[in-house]
């Protein structure tokens, strides 16, 4: 499964969203997750693989992965930038994600490029 974004506005709640990822900006910095039909699709989580925080990420290209227990799929970062957090909660509760996956289980947060 791809996760690919769909053009966003910057500075709602919601900037952009497509079937499998969701981004909210604010300040600069991007928070990325995956949708509630994302996690659907999957199955259930059982683990995900995050880049280290710094780490500088391209829009289009993977950053990490989620396995459920159908699947490993590719997790497809929707902005470029360098990861200055990443939700560590989902390394000890992957499960999560299939809970709260357009809330509090978002992946990473991007500082986007120029900003």
């Amino acid at each position: 499964m791809l996760m690919r974004p769909e053009p966003r506005t910057s500075g709602s709640i919601m900037d952009g969203m497509n079937q499998y990822t969701w981004i909210r900006t604010e300040g600069g910095v991007a928070t990325v997750g995956i949708s509630d039909a994302a996690q659907k699709q999957l199955g259930d989580i059982v683990y995900v693989d995050l880049p280290a925080v710094g780490t500088r990420v391209e829009a289009d290209r993977a950053m990490g992965t989620v396995e459920s227990a159908k699947s490993v799929s590719e997790l497809i970062c929707p902005v470029s930038g360098t990861v200055v957090e990443i939700n560590v909660e989902l390394a000890n509760a992957p499960e999560k994600l299939n809970q709260d996956p357009e809330g509090s289980a978002w992946l990473v947060k991007v500082r986007l490029l120029g900003s």
